[in-house]
């Protein structure tokens, strides 16, 4: 398993939302650049950057910042956030970002998401499956769709989908424990995806069960921020 860090970006800034509400936003006094070369020297290659602008506004307002967060540090950046549309995409790729993730143009712009997957391939295209009491959200979680989330995502694993980034709203930002029964779940569901967990990571415990559970990544952002994993613990992964 694969720890990813992470870093999300509101107005410049590098904060973290709980439950993604943005009226809960901590913000923490770094430089989204340093904190990238932080991640680089400890070792990390591969790095999470949300613009979390972009996924309630739809445009992206931090992509100058992420611009300057792959020049300066060369990391391998996945990224989402206002991602719309095919040219959309196209955007974050000219741009430099590796890695794209799609929530929310999935869910409501479903042609333009398997143009966009089709055209870059399972290996860029992450979809985002977000869950909020069991149904996906999107448009900064601000939203649910009515289609069950499995279903849904056997429908795009016939499309090509090759790896999904689950989070648990209910736990993100929260540091109460990564929801292990719904990973267990889609791991034995769906064995042929690349499944990252996201929300609620407390401390090393849940990077533990989680390598237990084999799950492909997962992404740590609060529980390092504020102190109950550092550096080295998630290098160990």
């Amino acid at each position: 398993m694969h720890v990813i860090p992470a870093i999300d970006l509101l107005d410049g800034h590098v904060v973290r939302l709980k439950k993604g509400a943005y009226n809960t936003a901590s913000e923490y006094k770094l430089d989204p650049v340093s904190q990238a070369l932080a991640f680089k020297e400890a070792g990390f290659g591969h790095i999470h950057v949300v613009d979390l602008n972009g996924a309630r506004e739809g445009r992206f307002v931090n992509l100058p910042l992420i611009r300057e967060i792959i020049s300066e540090t060369g990391l391998s950046v996945q990224s989402g956030g206002g991602i719309r549309s095919f040219r959309d995409a196209k955007t974050l790729i000219d741009a430099g970002i590796s890695k794209i993730v799609c929530g929310s143009m999935a869910v409501k712009n479903e042609p333009e998401w398997l143009k966009t997957l089709r055209h870059f391939g399972g290996e860029t295209c992450i979809m985002g499956l977000d869950l909020k009491d069991g149904r996906i959200a999107y448009s900064g979680w601000e939203e649910t769709a009515d289609e069950d989330a499995f279903d849904f995502l056997q429908r795009m694993s016939g499309e090509g989908l090759r790896e999904i980034l689950c989070t648990d709203i209910s736990r993100d930002g929260m540091l109460t424990g990564v929801n292990l029964g719904l990973y267990a779940l889609l791991t034995e569901r769906f064995p042929g995806l690349k499944i990252i967990a996201s929300g609620g990571v407390s401390g090393m415990a849940d990077l533990d069960e989680l390598n237990r559970l084999n799950m492909h990544a997962v992404v740590v952002g609060r529980a390092y921020y504020e102190g109950y994993l550092n550096l080295e613990e998630m290098g160990r992964f």
